[in-house]
């Protein structure tokens, strides 16, 4: 009998081909953006749960309070760490101070790599669990060791092995490989982790490291925990939480205290997507993506579901006489329900074969989008029981109406034509046709939203002209040292028009200071300005633009006593006339220009009070403007030569300004892609379902168009017949979708201080464009419908 069943449905699908088509494609595709989806959230919650002691795991933060605003920061104080480890043995079982995750020249022999790594505390490799392929944990507690990972060591050694060999980091300190890890998970926090060298090493490298051991003014460093089992992390929060103001307080910080520091742990598993905070406050973080992506593929995959569950109720009432016939020779409502039941499973199983299929092919794809690096979880049980059961159910959905309506009739009525499917059988899929359009209007909306607001910041005045602007990371002291030739030499060449030295690149403020003091300083004002050290060059090297004053002169020896600041720090401090003003801070500096504003850190924010002054003690970066009149190959090229030979054990690299400028909109551009990815995958999926529908509507009034056509109908009356009713149900889920699109995408943009306003050209283009998109998708089954010779017409059934 279920032999039967199954041949029985085979031929109806293979009888109605365009039906059957148009089924497991909408499905199909309905379920494989369900499953790339599904495994993006997967990925996106499963982050940095590869850590043994992942629930136990927590960073230390801090909320500070600048002028009534309080914010949260992971940047602590190096004292801070120490305190933590020696007072709270009780609550902690490692505590670890780190630097930030930097790039370093790794050497070994003639072979010369940079890559990413921390210095941080000997129990690091306990704290993070890492799987060690060569040596211990206790790898550390050498101040001349080094652990690699997997990755670096095979890039270093090859296939040797790489334990107690010497490698040389940035040129200077040489270090043996103590242990080799298993390269960290890409969807961690630490999966840019590519060593991790001694604390103590780290403490050598620069004088100024010992002071800073007990200033608890300076926040440079990481602090990273584990807690002991059965400690609660908001008992040892509200402990921890004013060991860092008591520290101020003891060293007579004033203006350390008046940010009113206080201490807290934030647990490894927020840190992904839960690390946003407003006034002191947790509010969330990225997990609204993953809410909002969950929401995409909830409605995608209804969308799909909605077409197949239309689509089969609209072919089911063509069936009406198969099903008399069959009652008459004596099949039983059972055998009837079961036969349209596998009818409905076998296009869902199919779809679901399909989807896989489709997800398998897009995945490459969908992972360099999304920065990801996931896989079919092939050998997941749950992955199979959610696709096979998710198809059991949408089948069993769809075949319900068939199943049991159309079982249920009687065979007289039927057979003797009487049968109608009643005046209110089309409205169920009326209204599913209305919430597909008010789902794909709304992801259309919010998608060109996201776009508008990604392009509207770019084009936001920057300041300066990134355009052939070269930075590179001083990795040694090499260029320093040689700071002049390397500069002569490059003019003579003609490779570039000037050459800088700086603390902070244009795209980033590395240093922030507070306790300056100047004229009519209100009192009780709390102050907080990007500093950044340049060469005299620098100003020339960014063409930035000087509204008052003078740049700085490179034979001036004044100038070493001189700043420059910007329209935002000359507003804050209320200087009419900057220039001229003095500024207190560790010296007496004197004002002798005003910049325009430049955007150096997030272009979504407001710019930050800055001021800029010559310090050859504390370069980072060489900043370069090539020459308009050289080739950018060529150029680089003259420059690289140069550089090999002022310092050969340094590897030439270098990142284009305007390149780093855009990777400033990366997390924006991807959610707006996917997004758009999804939208349009959404009207592919509805406009299939309409086409769909318009076909079964036109087929089903074919003899009535005939009529028509006797008596005179004109084509276009004809299509204007078949088009309005979908015109009309496009334009209810309009006025559905456009509100709920504003309110939801007004939300959203509240998120942003710079940020386009929701314009009213955007929503009517995208009503103008649903109501294109349905006319030139039901077209040509009207128009092929009315085109029909009446006679042909009057003849079907």
């Amino acid at each position: 009998m279920f032999k039967n069943y199954l041949t029985v449905a085979w031929r109806n699908l293979v009888k109605n081909k365009a039906h059957t088509f148009i089924n497991i494609t909408g499905l199909s595709v309905g379920m494989a953006v369900a499953m790339l989806i599904g495994l993006w959230i997967w990925d996106e919650l499963s982050y940095n749960k590869s850590f043994d002691n992942y629930d136990r795991i927590v960073q230390v933060w801090q909320n500070q309070t600048f002028n009534g605003v309080t914010d949260a920061q992971t940047a602590m104080p190096m004292p801070l760490g120490y305190k933590l480890r020696d007072d709270f043995k009780h609550d902690f079982k490692y505590v670890v101070l780190s630097t930030w995750t930097d790039t370093h020249i790794m050497a070994y022999g003639d072979k010369k790599l940079t890559k990413q790594g921390n210095y941080m505390q000997a129990e690091a490799p306990d704290l993070l669990s890492l799987k060690m392929l060569k040596g211990t944990h206790s790898g550390l507690a050498d101040p001349s060791s080094i652990m690699l990972s997997a990755s670096l060591a095979k890039a270093l050694f090859g296939d040797a092995d790489p334990m107690l060999k010497t490698i040389k980091i940035d040129n200077e300190w040489n270090v043996k490989v103590t242990g080799v890890y298993e390269d960290i998970p890409h969807n961690s926090n630490f999966r840019d982790l590519g060593f991790v060298a001694p604390w103590d090493l780290y403490m050598t490298t620069m004088p100024w490291l010992k002071n800073a051991r007990t200033r608890w003014g300076n926040n440079s460093w990481q602090i990273f925990a584990q807690l002991k089992p059965g400690a609660n992390l908001d008992k040892v929060s509200a402990e921890i939480r004013n060991i860092k103001l008591d520290g101020l307080k003891a060293q007579g910080d004033n203006v350390g205290v008046s940010f009113k520091a206080a201490v807290f742990l934030h647990p490894m598993s927020k840190w992904h997507l839960s690390s946003e905070f407003k006034g002191g406050f947790n509010t969330g973080g990225d997990i609204k993506f993953v809410w909002m992506f969950g929401i995409i593929g909830v409605f995608v995959l209804l969308l799909a579901c909605i077409n197949f569950m239309n689509l089969s109720t609209a072919r089911s009432e063509k069936r009406a006489k198969e099903v008399g016939i069959r009652k008459t020779v004596g099949s039983l409502r059972s055998q009837l329900i079961s036969q349209f039941f596998i009818e409905s499973l076998m296009i869902a199983v199919f779809a679901f074969g399909v989807s896989i299929l489709l997800v398998q092919l897009t995945l490459p794809w969908f992972n360099t989008v999304a920065d990801k690096t996931m896989h079919v979880l092939w050998g997941n049980v749950v992955f199979w029981l959610m696709g096979l059961g998710f198809s059991i159910f949408t089948g069993l959905i769809a075949g319900s109406y068939p199943a049991f309506y159309l079982s249920s009739f009687q065979p007289v009525k039927v057979l003797k034509g009487t049968f109608k499917a009643g005046r209110f059988a089309a409205i169920p899929r009326k209204v599913l046709v209305v919430v597909q359009f008010t789902v794909s209007v709304t992801l259309i909306i919010g998608t060109t939203i996201v776009f508008r607001q990604v392009q509207f910041t770019k084009n936001r005045p920057i300041g300066y002209e990134r355009t052939g602007l070269v930075q590179m990371d001083m990795r040694t002291n090499e260029i320093h040292k040689h700071f002049e030739a390397v500069r002569t030499d490059l003019l003579k060449s003609g490779a570039i028009i000037e050459m800088a030295e700086s603390g902070s690149p244009l795209t980033g403020v590395y240093s922030n200071n507070s306790g300056l003091n100047w004229r009519d300083k209100p009192a009780g004002l709390q102050d907080d300005f990007g500093t950044i050290t340049i060469s005299p060059e620098f100003g020339k090297v960014a063409q930035w633009k000087i509204v008052d004053g003078r740049d700085f002169e490179k034979n001036n020896l004044a100038d070493s006593l001189g700043i420059i600041v910007n329209e935002s720090a000359a507003r804050f401090m209320n200087f009419k006339h900057p220039v001229g003003e003095t500024v207190d801070w560790f010296k007496k500096f004197k004002i002798i220009g005003v910049i325009k504003d430049m955007v150096m850190s997030s272009p979504y924010e407001p710019v930050k009070p800055s001021l800029f002054l010559l310090d050859k003690n504390d370069f980072s970066l060489l900043d370069i403007r090539l020459n308009p009149k050289m080739s950018a190959h060529d150029a680089l090229a003259e420059i690289e030569a140069m550089f090999k030979r002022y310092a050969p054990g340094t590897p030439f690299e270098y990142k284009f300004t305007d390149e780093e400028y855009a990777r400033k909109f990366t997390n924006e551009e991807r959610i707006g892609k996917l997004a758009g990815f999804f939208t349009l995958l959404a009207i592919f999926i509805s406009c299939m379902g309409l086409f769909g529908m318009a076909s079964f509507m036109a087929e089903q009034r074919t003899k009535e168009i005939g009529v028509r056509k006797v008596l005179g109908a004109s084509i276009f009356s004809l299509w204007q017949l078949m088009s309005k009713e979908f015109v009309l149900l496009v334009s209810v889920s309009l006025l559905i979708a456009i509100p709920t699109a504003y309110y939801f995408m007004q939300g959203w943009l509240q998120d942003y201080k710079y940020r386009a306003d929701l314009s009213w050209w955007i929503f009517g283009l995208t009503a103008i464009g649903a109501i294109a998109i349905t006319l030139l998708t039901v077209s040509y089954q009207s128009i092929k419908a009315a085109s029909m010779n009446p006679v042909k017409s009057l003849k079907t059934e």
